[in-house]
């Protein structure tokens, strides 16, 4: 569950001036929640304004998770009440999208579950890697009768085509790091122990070139692939629609009497608990 504020949940640990890591910290499963959304935002915001970064890493200092769901705890009002981001989008898909077009290279190193906002988070950096072993990526939310918020019907589209993303968007099931590799989810597995290594070696390599360099080859790719706002910010109203509907609310509660957001076992397996649900 949520920690509340004072936590440090997106930590930056700088390397060098040219090579980040965030650090995303929030035990004991790494829900995103309201509290959330300043540090990332932050971290965010730092990025876009360095003059030196040029590559930021994402990884999880929370055994088995990456990051995971929205926080269910909140009223939704601490939500809908915040303020649009510098894109006028809300904050989660403002975020998401600056990060895309932020001028670094972004890359998310992933062990453990990424659902939901984990896997938006993945799927909004620039590339992706995973452990062969330890990483489980989802979008649950149509297993609790949401609608995913963070533009993953947009990116996973385009990333892994139609077939694909209907069928992780529509059986909310998990997608271990072998499959998620041969299906384009990430960029590459390996086995965990390789992870790392992998990881640094590439980002160093990046540092050590030019930025302006890296910032217009990443422009231009942008310009091939990023959705615009205007395809993403109506995910985010389908979800703030979905959790007001009956449906959902039941299914949410059914899930928390589980143990959602307190029981370990729920958390690490929640694409079982939600494929129960409706049998």
């Amino acid at each position: 569950m949520s920690n509340g504020s004072a936590n440090q949940q997106f930590r930056i640990e700088k390397r060098s001036p040219a090579y980040w890591r965030v650090i995303i910290d929030n035990p004991p499963f790494n829900i995103f929640g309201p509290d959330s959304i300043p540090q990332m935002n932050a971290a965010v915001s730092a990025l876009e304004t360095d003059p030196d970064v040029k590559v930021v890493v994402f990884e999880s200092a929370v055994p088995g998770f990456f990051l995971t769901h929205y926080d269910f705890i909140p009223p939704l009002q601490e939500t809908t009440r915040m303020p649009p981001g510098p894109t006028g989008m809300p904050p989660l898909p403002d975020m998401l999208a600056r990060l895309g077009r932020a001028p670094v290279v972004s890359i998310a190193s992933i062990r453990g579950r990424a659902t939901g906002v984990g896997s938006e988070l993945a799927l909004a950096s620039d590339m992706r890697f995973a452990s062969r072993e330890k990483a489980l990526l989802s979008q649950w939310e149509i297993g609790a009768s949401l609608v995913p918020g963070g533009g993953p019907m947009n990116r996973l589209s385009r990333l892994i085509g139609r077939g694909r993303a209907l069928e992780v968007l529509l059986s909310g099931d998990d997608i271990g790091g072998e499959l998620a590799e041969r299906y384009g989810y990430v960029n590459r597995s390996f086995a965990d122990s390789e992870l790392d290594a992998f990881v640094d070696g590439l980002a160093l390599r990046i540092a050590s070139f030019d930025k302006e360099s890296i910032v217009a080859i990443k422009r231009h790719v942008n310009i091939a692939t990023l959705p615009s706002d205007d395809e993403v910010a109506p995910e985010w109203d389908a979800f703030i629609a979905s959790v007001g509907r009956p449906q959902a609310q039941e299914r949410i509660a059914q899930l928390m009497q589980l143990g959602l957001q307190k029981n370990h076992d729920v958390e690490a397996r929640l694409a079982h608990y939600t494929g129960t649900l409706g049998r």
